[in-house]
């Protein structure tokens, strides 16, 4: 059998569409947006019609409130460090999740040792749910940012943003959503959600690497993380990299259309995977929440008493990709921080493998995978 790829939470393969409509913009219209003439506003033309398709994708009334960035990991940055700079003066508190990217962990901790911030971590349930009420205590006068994931990057947990972004509207306090690993899987409508600012991530739905968006609501405030220019809108210094918003555009356009077609076969995919591994073996435990509740590529198991490395190691050598975690934390030797959180036995955290689905995944390669996976589990039992 060929390559078996199902680390598509990692990211994903680029659609020929994608790459078509990205090839004139290298060698042929390459001009500078920024540039007055002719060539430049052509340019400048293309780079709006790609912003209003990353608007339609999570449902954006307007296509300015479209940030393009280099990726989901400066989307985040900028909406937590520039929101955190613009209303410093109003309060320097700052809600978030145990459970978050490093990009969100990261910058609050940035935040709080650089800027004097102080941060709340919630904690969440076994199914990495955050909890509503625990919420509500943890706001105080000065809380001015609460950045909660739409769904989480390992463990497939979907957020009931809505309600979390009503509560921080109550209380006339900013509302952050990652929504890195949600686009493309779900159907996001921001006046639905009610959040203010929300990031993405192109090359996470087929479109190409080192692009991402964030929206901000309008009448946001928010400081510029780059220097330099006034491009997007002075929200964001720097040469548009051209070529890569319309592939973005390209790829939102092609997430938006067939969606609920891509989300039925990913679930029906990833239920079928989750009921073969529960036939399969008896030292297995499926980490995070019901299907209802999970991104419908995700799953997410431990075995007990054994090493993921050892198993995805075993696994490569026929040719078949799936990850321990968040590929941003690969190479790193400690335990997932969202597996600590929702407060996973002992005895499963070194066990837990990633595997996440997506564009041209069958059930024959999953039932290749449980046969690889049962010869595998087998003789690392056998060693131990």
């Amino acid at each position: 059998m060929n390559d078996i790829y199902f680390d598509h939470a990692a990211t994903t393969p680029m659609l020929k569409e994608v790459i078509k409509a990205m090839e004139p913009f290298y060698n042929q219209s390459f001009a500078n947006p920024a540039s007055s003439h002719l060539s430049g506003q052509k340019a400048a033309a293309a780079l709006e019609d790609a912003r209003e398709l990353v608007a339609e994708l999570v449902g954006a009334q307007k296509a300015e409130e479209i940030v393009f960035t280099a990726g989901g990991t400066e989307a985040d940055n900028l909406a937590i460090k520039g929101v955190a700079m613009a209303l410093s003066k109003k309060g320097k508190h700052i809600i978030t999740s145990k459970i978050e990217h490093h990009a969100v962990l990261k910058s609050c901790e940035y935040l709080e040792k650089h800027l004097g911030f102080d941060i709340s971590y919630l904690n969440v349930d076994q199914n990495g749910l955050v909890d509503i009420e625990e919420l509500k205590n943890e706001i105080r006068e000065d809380t001015i940012l609460i950045s909660i994931m739409l769904a989480n990057n390992e463990i497939g947990t979907i957020q009931p943003i809505k309600e979390l972004a009503a509560v921080a509207s109550q209380n006339d306090i900013l509302f952050h959503t990652d929504a890195v690993q949600a686009a493309g899987q779900l159907k996001i409508e921001i006046d639905d959600l009610g959040v203010d600012l929300l990031s993405l991530s192109a090359h996470k739905f087929n479109g190409p690497k080192g692009i991402g968006a964030l929206f901000v609501r309008r009448g946001v405030e928010l400081i510029p993380q780059i220097s330099g220019g006034s491009q997007e809108r002075k929200r964001r210094a720097g040469t548009a990299n051209l070529a890569a918003a319309v592939g973005m555009g390209k790829a939102a356009e092609i997430a938006v259309k067939n969606l609920e077609k891509k989300r039925k076969k990913l679930i029906s995919l990833r239920d079928y995977f989750i009921i073969q591994l529960q036939d399969s073996f008896n030292n297995l435990k499926i980490n995070g929440p019901e299907s209802d509740s999970r991104l419908p590529a995700n799953i997410n198991v431990s075995f007990r008493e054994l090493d993921a490395e050892s198993i995805l190691f075993n696994l490569s050598l026929s040719n078949i990709a799936a990850a321990t975690g968040s590929a941003c934390a690969s190479g790193s030797l400690s335990v997932s921080h969202v597996l600590k959180a929702i407060n996973l036995e002992d005895e499963y955290l070194k066990g837990a493998i990633r595997f996440s689905l997506g564009k041209g995944n069958t059930r024959e390669e999953i039932d290749f995978v449980i046969d690889k996976l049962k010869e595998i589990i087998n003789r690392l039992n056998s060693l131990k």
